[in-house]
């Protein structure tokens, strides 16, 4: 395997003499033996520019760069990547967790958790993770709702939904989150029954509203582009109205738990997908969204095909999507050309398809914006890191692993503000369109994360940043079996060389690329500690240092 510090000072000869299962001296396997993926497919033409364009693409694409990924890069090419990702088979919750039932363990919420680090660090499927996770965050659901609380295993499954349709079709998509019990229970359209005007009750239109808002085509009506169409009195033209939730309300009505044995009573199941009773169902005609006609007289099923059949032709999708994947995955602020060029490929992927979540993703990664803005506009460009992100991130570029295999850190909430669909409300944790005061605020910039960006949250999250740094490393004496420890090896061979150490942290932890006065700071410290301090092995703590003090720094913090 080539090393990643041989990556890191710019070597890309891809000798694939590989020696795999090799133990490493402090007793761990080494880096980067996962499968090596790309010996099948070959030496590609569409190859990484550099180094740190292999690794700033697995920064947006993935959860973070690892050796094997950037080797397998930089070696088949980026088309041969993404068939790759989407040909391996999706890493799921739920069978994991019932594998554990089945095992005579009592679930909970804590083991969900467990298994989403679990895939976020190692899962072979990144892409698909990294995708989910964004759709997490569109499509929100949490844990903190009372029902659902005790609801592992539903959870579970929702997130499977979201993984198994990353990279699916948008329609198939949005048609299983309506039907999921979960959503049904959080936004309340489960147990939904048809209105009754002689005892002035109407349909629950929480659902209808947020599929419609919060979903799919958002407030206002957009060009292709993205940018607000405008009346001609320069107003912003709304994209639905209240009557349009009021009759889609309508469409959700009758449905309730699979093999429920009534309608509002019976067993709850929170994993198969909802089923509906005509007895509760309102048959009459529905005219939605600019005056689309649903006849009277459809069953449940036809009635929501239809109603979703409708939003998925909307106008406002395409762009409204491409706006919410690109600030996930790439940067806050993408030009309205860049939306313009997803957006156009989410409504026909080349081959006269809509709404293909595979082709928008790779537009989304492979646009000129994703692969140079950085360089174009710097100081427009890129996103602030999410604090589940910049610690997953760690943990998969250093192979982190405890000698369980799982990953206890149940509940990341309480120290970084996040935890997997754990949001406290559905407008998830932070606003697409918030704006931070000051320069941000002044430039005209949206900067979302920035919302959870708190004093204490800050200081929270390198406290915890710390913790999971200079209470991790091979040898740490108060370590236990439960220890997620770093595999610094690499990193260990280059400390003699505080300039070989930063340009091989720099690759991996912030491949956008550091100031130079940053540089300077950090190069200067570095020389400045001792390679041998206290107990630990010569060199870790110049490699703890360049670690922590980039991740935690207001520069590395950004992903570019």
């Amino acid at each position: 395997m080539v090393s990643r510090l041989a990556l890191s000072m710019g070597v890309l000869s891809l000798a694939l003499t590989v020696s795999c299962g090799q133990s490493s001296s402090d007793g761990q396997t080494p880096r980067g033996s996962e499968p090596n993926w790309w010996t099948e497919a070959g030496p590609g033409t569409d190859l990484p520019s550099s180094p740190k364009d292999a690794a700033r693409f697995l920064t947006q694409a993935s959860f973070a760069p690892t050796e094997n990924e950037m080797t397998g890069l930089s070696f088949a090419g980026f088309d041969a990547w993404f068939d790759h990702q989407r040909g391996v088979p999706s890493s799921l919750e739920r069978p994991r967790l019932e594998a554990l039932a089945a095992q005579g363990m009592d679930v909970y919420q804590l083991q969900r958790v467990e298994l989403w680090w679990d895939h976020a660090v190692n899962g072979e499927d990144q892409l698909r993770q990294r995708v989910a996770f964004a759709l997490s965050e569109l499509l929100v659901v949490s844990d903190q709702m009372g029902k659902l609380r005790n609801a592992a295993f539903g959870l579970a499954e929702f997130y499977d939904i979201l993984t198994r349709h990353s990279l699916g079709n948008f329609r198939d998509l949005i048609e299983e989150v309506t039907k999921s019990p979960v959503m049904g229970m959080y936004l309340s359209h489960l147990r939904n029954r048809r209105g009754d005007p002689a005892n002035f009750t109407s349909p629950d239109e929480n659902y209808a509203r947020e599929l419609m808002q919060l979903f799919t085509i958002g407030l206002v009506e957009l060009g292709v582009d993205g940018t607000p169409l405008l009346d001609m009195n320069g107003a912003e033209i709304p994209s639905y109205e209240q009557r349009d939730v009021e009759e889609l309300a309508r469409v959700l009505t009758g449905w309730t738990f699979a093999n429920s044995s009534t309608f509002f009573n019976g067993d709850e199941d929170f994993v198969t997908p909802m089923e509906s009773w005509d007895d509760y169902h309102d048959f009459g005609a529905k005219t939605l969204l600019g005056g689309h006609l649903i006849p009277a007289g459809l069953t449940p099923d036809e009635d929501l095909d239809a109603a979703l059949d409708i939003i998925f032709a909307n106008q406002n999708l395409g762009p409204f999507l491409s706006i919410r994947l690109i600030q996930r995955l790439v940067t806050s602020n993408p030009s309205p050309a860049y939306v313009a060029r997803v957006a156009s490929v989410f409504n026909d992927d080349g081959a006269g398809v809509r709404g293909n979540l595979g082709a928008v993703v790779k537009a989304i990664l492979m646009d000129t914006e994703a692969r140079t803005g950085h360089l174009k506009a710097p100081n427009e460009y890129g996103k602030l890191r999410e604090p589940l992100i910049r610690l997953a991130g760690l943990w998969r570029t250093f192979d982190a692993k405890a000698v369980t295999g799982n990953y206890d850190y149940w509940n990341p909430q309480l120290q970084m503000g996040q935890a997997p669909l754990r949001s406290p409300s559905v407008f998830n944790f932070f606003d697409p369109e918030y704006t931070a005061p000051g320069p941000i605020r002044n430039a005209g910039l949206v900067s979302p994360e920035f919302q959870i960006n708190t004093h204490q949250l800050t200081t929270t999250v390198c406290n915890e940043l710390y913790e999971r740094i200079y209470g991790a490393y091979p040898g740490f004496p108060d370590a236990d079996a439960n220890t997620v420890t770093l595999h610094l090896e690499d990193e260990l061979a280059a400390a003699a060389d505080p300039g070989a150490l930063l340009d091989h942290l720099e690759l991996y932890l912030m491949p956008g690329g550091m100031t130079s006065g940053m540089r300077s700071m950090l190069e200067a410290h570095l020389s400045s500690t001792p390679m041998v301090t206290g107990d630990m092995p010569p060199g870790m703590r110049r490699v703890l240092d360049g670690i922590f003090l980039i991740v935690t720094s207001p520069e590395g913090s950004v992903q570019r």
